[in-house]
């Protein structure tokens, strides 16, 4: 018994020591390549490089890469560099990069090739040697053409046969050796940022959530203008993807230093989004960048600077004492630091991340990453690879044409009074499905400019946006905002907005710009008019102009932060009993804007009805308005 008491007081001691770390709910973490790891034989150059990273940012947990481009660590300088990081307090674990030439456009394995497969299996089994826990980095993919995977593949298609080959590959190759030289460990595969994009390459996200012991995600924006069109937003959102498809098994975000040439406010902005959707870890990639990315005002201190902005480049730019010793910031690690400082006094007191739930079956595509510019659009999403049947309202971009399905669970979400949102392209993609609610059509594109709801004062856009033409039968379908060139005394306006009744429900088509870019150009008015719209399942919108995002939690807080060059004036509505907001950072209380006025006046002396409710009278009636100013490149964190 005296035994037993020993072991659990051992085992809780264990717990304890592993679950201390420096910050509040998170962890921070640092990757390292293997050409890095290899370096780290020369411990003195090991100890010097990681006094740069230590005296600016506090670091949990190490990632020891064993393999890049044909290049294994050999096992002794693996066990060095364990040692030393063991002796400074720091978690280690491995790390697996499968690429043959990295600077070969990402040359990848050949999975059906004898001999990449028994390389492949190999340095799995080498990591698993010294390892309890091994990530796979992004390229656990393949992109091979040989004439080997020609033959291979036979009469599938590349999606098919690469989705099935890297299954088994993950199984066979990686998984099984690892767990048979080592019981213990778990292996976590490393998803990158395209997403949409993946099912071409064999990235099965159908079956690699549950064949590994966890994954990892991409969180990478970097400069949302490159070729990848990454918008700031997805940093955020691709957890929240990567965490519906097993619940509890994405562990972490991954950035690195790719967007820090825009300023560091950048870099800052894609740390603290990858908290903001409640990763548990972020690794910092990797290694070299945070002793390599040298701090240079003259780049990395933007325009927008001394506004009070939730990165302050000069604040960071101070000494700072980690760990004993008064040192100077240096490197990007500081930025890391500081960013991670910030978040830390408040990150624990946000509730579960909610949404709009889009729904993306497995290997879909179309409207590809458009979940992403709705929420730099200011709309919270969420995307699930299963149909939510427990909302009032659901968005369905062009992906859902995948589901078989997908009309039988239209009308089973309209019958039982809740609302289905479509765009314009998944209306273009199925037609003929669509039809059974509401006969549509989409026969050309147009040029429009004007846009106006209702009877009030039109908006130009001020530039020609081309989009879809939805074509519908008078008095079966209603425009509830509307579009022309120009649509005040012009010849037509077409739908921007389009509703159409079913059953107990309603069918909504959103009209989707061809350039998903150009919802940038929607007047403020018309994507108020969609957060309206799409916010039935939230308690919390907002009014503002684009590029504002807002992140909702189940707890009653709410983020509102702002990707903009300039300050910015908001308003933020909710519920009617709300009556102040409290900024969780500043400690500042936000008094409700006064009601507005009824439309109009009921006759002196005239008895109401008891219970009657003033406020289906009064424009917004039914909620609270808070008038708030976001400084650029900014959040607020706000508790009701």
């Amino acid at each position: 018994m005296r035994k037993l008491f020993s072991t659990v007081l051992l085992s809780l001691a264990f717990f304890t020591l592993a679950s201390a770390g420096n910050y509040n709910g998170f962890k921070v973490s640092v990757y390292t390549k293997a050409y890095t790891t290899m370096r780290m034989s020369d411990i003195h150059w090991l100890d010097s490089t990681w006094n740069i990273i230590s005296s600016q940012i506090k670091v949990d947990k190490i990632y020891l890469e064993t393999h890049r481009d044909m290049k294994i660590v050999p096992d002794e300088t693996l066990e060095q560099a364990k040692k030393f990081f063991l002796s400074k307090g720091v978690e280690v674990a491995g790390g697996i990069t499968y690429t043959i030439s990295e600077m070969n456009n990402f040359e990848t394995f050949c999975y059906s090739n004898p001999e990449h497969r028994k390389f492949v299996k190999e340095v799995a089994e080498h990591t698993a040697k010294h390892f309890d826990e091994f990530i796979l980095d992004d390229f656990f993919f393949t992109s091979c053409k040989s004439d080997i995977e020609i033959k291979a593949k036979g009469t599938k298609s590349w999606t098919q046969y690469r989705n099935e080959l890297m299954t088994e590959a993950g199984r066979e190759l990686v998984i099984n050796p690892a767990k048979k030289v080592n019981p213990k460990v778990k292996v976590i595969i490393k998803y990158p940022n395209w997403y949409d994009h993946f099912q071409g390459l064999g990235f099965n996200l159908e079956t690699g959530p549950q064949i590994f012991d966890g994954v990892w995600t991409g969180t990478e924006t970097r400069d949302p203008s490159g070729s990848q069109h990454l918008q700031n937003y997805q940093s955020y959102g691709i957890i929240r993807y990567f965490h519906n498809l097993r619940p509890g098994h994405n562990f972490g975000g991954w950035i690195d230093s790719g967007g820090a040439g825009m300023g560091m406010d950048r870099y800052a902005e894609q740390f603290w989004l990858t908290f903001f959707a409640k990763a548990p870890e972020i690794a910092l990639c990797a290694y070299d960048e945070l002793i390599g990315v040298r701090l240079n005002p003259e780049q990395h201190r933007t325009a927008w600077q001394g506004q009070s902005t939730s990165f302050d480049y000069d604040e960071m730019a101070k000494p700072v004492n980690l760990n004993g010793k008064l040192a100077s910031p240096t490197t990007i690690a500081r930025v890391a630091g500081y960013t991670a400082e910030k978040i830390n006094a408040f990150i624990s007191k946000l509730g579960n991340p909610v949404g709009v739930k889009t729904y993306k079956p497995h290997h879909s595509e179309g409207d590809d990453f458009l979940p992403n510019y709705l929420g730099m659009a200011g709309i919270p999403m969420d995307i699930t690879p299963e149909f939510p049947t427990d909302q009032k309202i659901v968005l369905l971009t062009e992906q859902a044409k995948y589901d078989p399905a997908l009309l039988t669970k239209i009308k089973a979400q309209l019958n039982k009074g809740g609302d289905v949102v479509i765009t314009t392209n998944l209306l273009k993609a199925i037609p003929e499905k669509i039809a059974e609610i509401c006969e549509l059509r989409v026969p050309t594109d147009v040029l429009v400019n004007e846009f106006g709801a209702g009877y009030g004062a039109a908006q130009k856009a001020g530039k020609d946006i081309l989009v879809p033409m939805v074509m519908y039968h008078t008095n079966d379908a209603w425009e509830t905002v509307s579009a022309g060139r120009p649509l005040t005394g012009g010849v037509t306006g077409y739908p921007v907005i389009l509703r159409a009744q079913y059953s107990k429900g309603n069918l909504y088509v959103i009209t989707i710009p061809n350039d998903f870019g150009n919802l940038y150009d929607y007047p403020e008015s018309v994507l108020n008019q969609f957060r309206q719209l799409l916010s039935k399942d939230i308690d919390v919108r907002i009014e503002a102009p684009v590029k504002v995002s807002l992140f909702a939690y189940d707890n009653g807080t709410f983020i509102v932060e702002s990707f903009r060059d300039e300050p910015v004036t908001i308003k933020i509505i909710t519920g009617r009993d709300v009556e102040k907001l409290t900024d969780l950072v500043a400690n500042t209380v936000y008094e409700k804007l006064p009601s507005p006025r009824p439309a109009f006046a009921f006759p002196a002396g005239m008895e109401l009805p008891e219970g009657f409710d003033m406020s289906a009278f009064i424009p917004g009636g039914n909620t609270s308005s808070f008038r708030v100013t976001i400084p650029p490149h900014s959040y607020k964190v706000f508790k009701k």
